[in-house]
């Protein structure tokens, strides 16, 4: 049994989702990015890479990280770049899109090698929560007015909309898409391609992926372009566990299991969002599952068990794949989950474990 903590991939439901974003692919004509932010483990992009067209990125790291260790097609996106990044970026990337027509015409000359694009942002989203909503007021991500747009539509072959937040509703990125045919037309006519962005939830219960297809279909030959998605959690959702393991039991006014890990090192979206992990919901006895850091709210959330919990018994945290991996850290130096992937043919293999000299080196 490998050590708690660890991340555990499960390959045969990573291929459930390959699957569907293949099957997409097929129908509509549009090539699939892996979203390096939400999920970058390159250990199992061996089992993404056949399904999918490339990698898009939102950082020098994760462009090199994209073209080194998963190649095919690369897409470079930064907030801002920075004079002594830009020829290393340019170097990686097959399409490079900036966030401004300020950054594009700043960067013209060291850019006019590969195909560029800039971020186009409609001003609305589907995000619920501000801290993620790209159309909040004075939003910098992205350019909006389609006069400034137009100005240069002669140097770049292609615009990032990325407007979607887990979007499970289909009726509403129609409708959405719909606003930025109307609002945009006269730029989209004008260009090579055209990048969705992320945040669609194809590859959950039930989406209607035959109408998603007929519709990005339509878009892409209104207008003669090329339409790429961008999956981050969509490519890698239902297809981890973080198996953890209880450390010791508590009562105050109610029952709490502390476990070794913690959400605030290693699933910190839970903290930052406010929301629960998806825990085991199967019992007559109730347990706060709580993290070990010292930090007040380092709670994972509400469980049920069918029998009560032991010191030493192991717990399955649910989806556990998207934006964890990434944004794990050291905090309290808690030591960091290892990697592990459940092979097709139900063999477990450990691909990481973290040590203090990994601590340490990541200090100074």
């Amino acid at each position: 049994m490998i050590p708690t903590p660890f991340y555990l991939i499960d390959e045969a439901r990573l291929l459930e989702n390959m699957r569907k974003i293949a099957a997409l692919r097929e129908a509509s004509g549009a090539k699939a990015l892996l979203a390096l932010k939400c999920f970058a483990t390159w250990s199992a992009f061996d089992i993404m890479r056949p399904w999918m067209d490339g990698t898009t990125s939102s950082s020098l790291y994760e462009l090199r990280l994209g073209r080194e260790k998963f190649g095919k097609e690369t897409h470079a996106y930064s907030v801002a770049w920075s004079d002594r990044e830009i020829d290393e970026a340019c170097g990686y990337a097959d399409k490079i899109i900036f966030n401004t027509t300020g950054q594009l015409k700043r960067f013209e000359a060291q850019s006019a090698g590969i195909q560029r694009g800039v971020r186009l942002n409609p001003r609305f989203s589907t995000s619920g929560f501000d801290l993620a909503d790209p159309a909040r007021p004075f939003s910098r991500l992205g350019e909006w007015d389609i006069a400034k747009l137009l100005d240069v539509a002669s140097l770049i072959s292609g615009v990032m909309i990325h407007y979607n937040c887990e979007n499970r509703d289909f009726a509403l990125f129609d409708e959405q898409l719909g606003r930025i045919e109307r609002d945009f037309a006269p730029l989209l006519e004008k260009l090579d391609w055209v990048s969705l962005g992320g945040g669609i939830h194809f590859t959950g219960e039930n989406y209607p992926i035959e109408e998603l297809a007929a519709r990005l279909k339509a878009f892409s030959e209104r207008f003669g372009v090329q339409v790429y998605l961008e999956p981050g959690e969509a490519s890698i959702t239902q297809s981890t566990t973080l198996e953890v393991s209880v450390l010791d039991l508590l009562e105050n006014d109610k029952q709490i299991a502390i476990v070794d890990s913690s959400i605030e090192a290693h699933m910190l979206d839970l903290l930052i969002y406010r929301e629960s992990a998806k825990l085991p919901q199967d019992g007559d006895f109730p347990y706060q599952i709580a993290g070990k850091s010292c930090l007040a709210g380092d709670i994972f959330g509400e469980a049920r068990f069918a029998a009560p919990l032991q010191v030493g018994d192991r717990i399955s945290v649910r989806d556990a794949a998207g934006y964890t991996m990434v944004k794990k850290n050291w905090f309290n130096g808690v030591n960091m989950p290892s990697i592990a992937i459940r092979r097709a043919d139900g063999t477990v293999e450990l691909i990481r474990e973290f040590t203090y000299e990994d601590y340490t080196s990541s200090l100074s």
